[in-house]
């Protein structure tokens, strides 16, 4: 394909940088706007299923992710108290996969992506661009990877689907130490999980109800809520600088999309499409889907067989990503169930 077919991918995060990554590998000259002044590298840790880990591959990453990811085996689903009510399933998904699930930070894959861009070729970042009119794009493709607040999606199916609060609100952060204890305690309608993400560093979050935690609660406000639970919870919020954690309303793209492409030219991404809570840790995995299935689609389309090349991808990728949205959606239902008792009879059915 020729550099005169040209695409425009809005939104430099994950989903974004993988679009543009595969485009530029099909030979498509594209240009990234990002309405921020620079990429966000806060700490946080992805997890990468082993179907993630195939598309980062294609994408090129292979090595990057082998080279700064570890390896997610064993954690545990516990009650407060500490009873173990449960293991993650991380053991047969590592058999059915022939790997592990791994774990990487934000930042390491930030820097992969952009180095793997830049091995391409390159492509033009422009930042500090808030998009106004995105049917003014002149470009053969436009890929809206903006987010759960899209501009790309606004602008081509309207708000009937957005951004919905569900009613909790959560903070994240990393502690300076590895605290060998991993998984989510389940609480009343509240929750703390820990995960490996790199030497010395344990990636953690924790999900309150938002009534009681508005914007203005405090980091003792957010310790009390986990005040008595078992070791090392306690300590990771006592010895993690507040000044370093992370608050956000949990939200999630309600209703589903009909579709993730439009005008047969413009296709979503990530968030953008599909933005879910985080309770099956699938987020970056599906924008990582997404953006291999929409370059795969389109490498061997002129502008004339774009729409044909959208629409397969749309029939790849959308009820996969809305279902595992709806999973998502009602997980956190599960898991933040103001009366546990039933809830944690029912996981501890589950094998230990």
């Amino acid at each position: 394909m020729g550099s005169e077919n040209r695409a425009v991918v809005v939104g430099a995060g994950v989903g974004g940088l993988a679009t543009a990554i595969g485009l530029r590998r099909a030979g498509w000259a594209v240009t990234v706007l990002e309405g921020r002044t620079a990429l966000e590298r806060y700490g946080t840790a992805f997890g990468i299923h082993p179907t993630a880990q195939t598309a980062l591959e294609r994408l090129g990453l292979g090595g990057a992710l082998r080279a700064h990811a570890v390896p997610y085996r064993e954690a545990r689903i516990r009650r407060p108290d500490g009873t173990v009510l449960a293991a993650l399933p991380l053991e047969r998904i590592e058999r059915k996969a022939g790997r592990p699930e791994l774990l990487i930070s934000r930042p390491r894959l930030i820097d992969a992506l952009l180095a793997a861009l830049d091995r391409t070729g390159g492509a033009e970042i422009v930042y500090g661009q808030r998009l106004a009119d995105p049917a003014g794009l002149g470009a053969d493709l436009v890929v809206g990877a903006d987010g759960i607040n899209s501009a790309v999606r606004t602008a081509y199916f309207g708000r009937t689907s957005g951004p919905r609060p569900i009613g909790s609100v959560a903070w994240i952060g990393i502690a300076g130490f590895e605290t060998g204890v991993y998984g989510e305690t389940w609480g009343d309608g509240r929750f703390f999980g820990m995960t490996p993400v790199e030497p010395g560093r344990t990636n953690w979050y924790a999900t309150v109800p938002d009534a009681a935690f508005p914007e203005a609660a405090t980091a003792d406000a957010l310790r009390g809520a986990f005040a008595g639970w078992h070791d090392p919870i306690p300590r990771v919020l006592a010895e993690t600088d507040p000044a370093t954690w992370i608050r956000y309303e949990m939200r999630h793209l309600h209703p589903a999309l009909p579709a993730f492409v439009a005008a047969g030219r413009v296709a979503l991404v990530g968030d953008a499409a599909h933005a879910m809570t985080p309770n099956l840790g699938q987020g970056a995995c599906t924008a990582l889907l997404d953006a291999e299935a929409l370059a795969r689609a389109v490498a061997g389309a002129g502008p004339g067989a774009l729409p044909a090349a959208l629409r397969a991808y749309d029939a790849e990728r959308r009820r996969s990503a809305q279902r595992v949205a709806f999973g998502s959606r009602t997980l956190h239902r599960f898991m933040t169930a103001r009366r546990p008792g039933l809830r944690d009879a029912l996981v501890s059915l589950l094998p230990g």
